[in-house]
């Protein structure tokens, strides 16, 4: 297979450069290698990292796109996004093998997120088509009021400028070169300049390439997007940059908040959009549990080893009543994940992290080992192994520990005296992603309470399911209160990520010829304004 690759990477100009706006440049003298998770292997292709000159140049060109790319119409920027979707698909299977291969997540989950990572490219192209983003508001003048005349005021959002973006471990296509951050503001009317993971610099070159690819075809500015490898010490040069202007980034709290405090320590401060830790808790209800003990634990053995655990929405936390019931239950999860298969992870680094966690929790002296997978697993540096251990309610308010996120397929059920117990247990998380209630007939009285309580934790409740799987849509919430986030009124999935790259701007008294064509009397795009406070399509 890799002999095929290197036939086709030859197709697709995969060299290990950096791409500088149109341009692959390849100047520096400290390279790379992409080493695959599945044996410890160096994968084909030196990767180098960008100089000062082509770090420079990037975001020059960023700037320099920056005043044409806002102005194109939403209609050509969908065409690119849609362009970008359609090159991605065309790199055909050289790309899922190579990310299979730099990720270790195998083929058929680089497949469908290869599917996830071009429909959300598409989902914003019909958002711009449609044109409503912008969110057009006119208050039209009334020189008569009394005691002073109303002034004419329309407001639209309009793009910050250029966005850095840092591609993301576990979601090497659907949160990094083209994801989410990506498409949103290239959406928004943002050049990008994207900062290449290291785990998979193969896939970033190639996707790399299909955007760029896209962007000429198409006729967008050069420096409307680049990519470029850079070293630990540069992610911070970058944030910190003046020609910045935002930045999306998904991965550890330490790192996250290491950007969050650049950019708002600059003589010009920025925003950081960053998820960075959830441990997402699960509350399972004492009649839940007696109609569906064996569904609802296979179903949560599932969740917790998916993609070995390395989702950013992991149920990392379960919240029982102690007593028969959930002793049940708990016998019964046991014996799923007793099953489970240990995984390779992504790289070694997260493998050895999550191996730390969980030794953490074995040298707790308040935490039990509830179980671990019984299957015997590959002799690598990367793998993973599924554990879940139990602590009482007391012992877990009096350990901030057994609140931090354990990155793997890992999950600790947290066992409460009653009710009340388990309401101050749901009053002491930090803000999380999600959070989750499963309930039946005969839970109602306990209900209300706890989702009053999760709804002010969490960006995305769930109720009678698994927070793994995130739907990429309009109505799509994925962010919280800090630490899952830096901004809790952001998402990073769905169509308002493009709220992050956008600001609004208020015109008073503008001629109607200088007025943008979305706040125009006419209204020639068509858009559903609020006028005086209805929302209409007429014109004015």
């Amino acid at each position: 297979m890799i002999r095929n690759m290197e036939i086709e990477m030859k197709s697709t100009q995969l060299t290990g450069d950096n791409y500088i706006g149109f341009k692959k440049s390849g100047k520096g003298n400290s390279v790379f290698q992409a080493v695959s998770p599945n044996d410890g292997v160096a994968l084909p292709v030196e990767f180098k990292r960008a100089t000062d000159e082509e770090f420079e140049e990037a975001l020059s060109l960023a700037e320099e796109a920056f005043p044409i790319y806002r102005s194109i119409s939403n209609e050509k920027r969908a065409n690119f996004l849609d362009r970008i979707a359609d090159e991605i698909m065309a790199l055909g299977d050289v790309l899922v093998e190579r990310c299979a291969l730099e990720s270790g997540l195998g083929t058929q989950r680089i497949t469908g997120e290869r599917g996830r990572t071009c429909n959300q490219l598409k989902l914003f192209a019909q958002l711009l088509r449609d044109g409503n983003w912008v969110d057009a508001r006119i208050d039209k003048s009334n020189p008569d009021r009394q005691p002073v005349p109303k002034p004419d005021v329309r407001r639209m959002l309009i793009p910050v400028g250029p966005v850095a973006v840092f591609g993301a471990s576990n979601f090497p296509l659907a949160f990094s070169t083209a994801g989410g951050d990506t498409a949103s503001a290239l959406a928004a009317g943002c050049p990008v300049v994207v900062k290449s993971h290291s785990s998979h610099p193969g896939t970033n070159a190639l996707v790399s390439f299909a955007i760029n690819k896209a962007a000429q075809e198409t006729g967008m500015p050069e420096g409307v997007f680049s990519s470029i490898y850079l070293s630990h010490e540069y992610s911070v040069k970058l944030v910190e940059h003046p020609i910045i202007k935002s930045v999306g980034f998904t991965g550890s709290r330490s790192v996250g908040m290491t950007l969050f405090k650049a950019a708002i320590n600059r003589p010009e401060p920025i925003s950081v959009f960053a998820e960075m830790s959830s441990i997402n808790p699960v509350v399972l209800l004492e009649n839940a549990i007696k109609a569906k003990t064996e569904q609802l634990a296979e179903s949560l053995v599932q969740s917790v080893t998916l993609g070995v655990g390395q989702f950013c929405t992991n149920p990392g936390l379960v919240l029982l009543i102690k007593g028969e019931t959930s002793q049940k239950f708990l016998q019964t999860f046991s014996k799923s994940l007793e099953k489970a298969a240990p995984g390779v992870m992504l790289n070694k680094n997260i493998a050895s992290s999550y191996r730390n966690g969980v030794e953490s929790l074995q040298k707790n002296g308040q935490a039990t080992l509830l179980a671990e997978s019984a299957v015997k697993g590959k002799e690598l540096n990367t793998m993973g192994s599924p554990a879940a251990f139990t602590v009482s309610g007391t012992h877990f308010l009096q350990d901030n520990a057994f609140s931090d996120e354990v990155f793997g397929p890992a999950s600790v059920f947290v066992l409460c005296n009653d009710h009340a117990q388990q309401l101050k247990v749901l009053e002491s998380f930090e803000g999380q992603l999600t959070a989750t209630v499963h309930a039946e007939k005969g839970d109602e009285q306990a209900l209300p309470s706890i989702i009053e309580l999760i709804t002010q934790k969490a960006g995305r409740v769930i109720y009678g399911g698994f927070p793994t799987g995130v739907e990429v849509c309009h109505s799509m919430q994925h962010g919280g209160p800090f630490p899952a986030t830096t901004f809790a009124n952001s998402t990073s999935v769905g169509t308002d990520a493009i709220r992050r790259f956008v600001r609004p701007v208020a015109y008073q008294d503008f001629p109607n010829d200088f007025l943008p064509n979305e706040l125009k009397n006419d209204n020639p795009l068509q858009l559903l304004r609020l006028v005086d406070g209805n929302w209409t399509k007429d014109k004015i």
